[in-house]
This record gives C-alpha cells, sequence and structure tokens, in this order.
C-alpha cells in the first residue's frame, strides 16, 4: 500500500498514524527508539506491506504490469491503490478527501522534529505538491510514477501502466474493493491484538 491508504488505516491515532507514515524509513529494530504508540504504527506499516504482498488479488494485478515493470510490478499496484482508495473514499470515510489529507499533514508537521530525516526530506515537497491529493487523477498517478522512476530503481514506464490502468480500469476498480474490505478486517484484528497483548502486560505489571 502507498501513503495515503497507511494513513487511512492507521484509524484515529495520531501516533499511530506517525508511525505507519515513517515505516518505510525505519528499519530493522530502530522502531523500538520511538514511542510505544509510534512503534505499534511501525509494525502495523510492516503487517499491512505483508498481507498485500500476499494477497492473491495483488499477484494476479501485478501479472498485468510484469511486461514492462516484472519484480516492480507490485510497487506499481500500490500506487494504483491509494489511486481506488481516493476514487472510492465516501465509501470509506465521512471526512471528505482534502480535509482528511490536510488533517494528517497538520499531524505530521506538528511532529516534524521526530521524523526520521528521509521524510524530513520529502515531507515538505510531497505537501506543497499535494501528492496525497494528486492520486485520485490520472495525471498525478503518472506524474508520482514518473518521479518514483527518477528517484528509484522503479522502470520509468508510467505510460505503459496508465495505459494497463485506463484499459482495465472497472476491473482493477472491483478488485481493489475485495481485497481492501479484506486488508481492513486484518487491521482490525491486528489492533484487537495488540490492545489485547498490552492489557494483558499492564495486568502482569501490576504483580
Amino acid at each position: 500500500m502507498n501513503f495515503l491508504a497507511h494513513l487511512y488505516l492507521s484509524g484515529n491515532d495520531n501516533e499511530i498514524k506517525i508511525g505507519n507514515f515513517i515505516a518505510d524509513s525505519v528499519k530493522g529494530k530502530a522502531h523500538q527508539n520511538f514511542s510505544p504508540k509510534i512503534q505499534q504504527g511501525i509494525l502495523l506499516h510492516r503487517k499491512i506491506d505483508e498481507f498485500t504482498d500476499k494477497h492473491q488479488i495483488t499477484k494476479e494485478l501485478s501479472l498485468l504490469l510484469k511486461s514492462n515493470y516484472n519484480r516492480h510490478s507490485g510497487v506499481v499496484i500500490d500506487v494504483f491503490y491509494d489511486h481506488f482508495l481516493s476514487y472510492n473514499w465516501i465509501k470509506y470515510s465521512d471526512i471528505p478527501i482534502h480535509t482528511y489529507i490536510k488533517n494528517c499533514h497538520k499531524i505530521l508537521l506538528k511532529n516534524f522534529i521526530i521524523l526520521p530525516a528521509q521524510v524530513k526530506t520529502f515531507l515538505p515537497i510531497m505537501i506543497a505538491k499535494n501528492r496525497l491529493l494528486s492520486y485520485s487523477n490520472i495525471d498525478g498517478l503518472e506524474n508520482a510514477l514518473q518521479l518514483m522512476a527518477k528517484y528509484t530503481s522503479l522502470p520509468a514506464e508510467s505510460s505503459f501502466a496508465i495505459e494497463v490502468l485506463n484499459k482495465n480500469y472497472q476491473f482493477i476498480n472491483q478488485q481493489f474493493l475485495i481485497f481492501f474490505d479484506e486488508l481492513i478486517l486484518h487491521v482490525e484484528n491486528e489492533l484487537e491484538l495488540y490492545e489485547s497483548k498490552r492489557d494483558i502486560k499492564l495486568e502482569t505489571d501490576k504483580y
């Protein structure tokens, strides 16, 4: 999943949102340097990525891009997922998407001092360009893929990706809806499991 989906799946806890957002810049056991709730967000991010990568729908959709993206196909599908989350936003939230994103920006900027250096570098640009909202339209999506190709190992095949998206738009959307509902349930179970473990630890610590 990409940034918008990770933020959305964090629920209403600001620290979990922060952890989920910064997780790609926090390697190994470095998550232990943060507060418990931010740690939870980082670990939740990893669980989300694992679920997404192993899901049959992600694997099948990745095949649509394999000829030009090969092992990077899943990365593009992640970006597509953010697009379809935006496209179906009113199904998942009563808060208008532009308001939701603006609130997320405020949370991240308020906690700027604790963010990893890599996040501090790209966050101001991401906010200035309103990248999270730009995924909601095809031009913004293509621009995001072009930037990723410029600064990462992602192949420069954005035109091909958009062609595949347009050709299979309703099919990919239908598959996303099935997948995302399953992912939401998975995340809810993970959060409940974490709270249960925390409650047990608190009870144990009393004695």
